[in-house]
């Protein structure tokens, strides 16, 4: 990989990385569940981001397999959240 593009790609990771400690922080300290809501899902795009990134640093597409088997995984997880924050029951 050439070296301009490996100093961005390990910079952004940095960046995606600082970026996660603040939504956790958010998770932590929010004020009412629909926040709280909100920054875990941030932060599960944050993480199928340095999974991509991780993936270009290696060169191994597997961590792209996982990355949308974590998205679908956490689309599901959001939706049915959200459904028991509404509905105060699950089915």
């Amino acid at each position: 990989m050439d070296n301009v593009l490996l100093i961005v790609v390990y910079s952004a990771l940095a960046l995606h990385v600082v970026m996660i400690a603040v939504a956790v922080w958010r998770v932590w300290q929010g004020e009412n569940v629909v926040e709280r809501l909100i920054a875990a899902e941030l932060v599960a795009t944050l993480i199928l981001a340095i999974l991509v990134l991780i993936s270009l640093i290696d060169r191994d597409s597997i961590y792209i397999d996982v990355a949308l088997g974590l998205a679908a995984l956490g689309f599901v997880s959001t939706i049915a959240l959200a459904k028991y924050v509404a509905d105060e029951q699950m089915f």
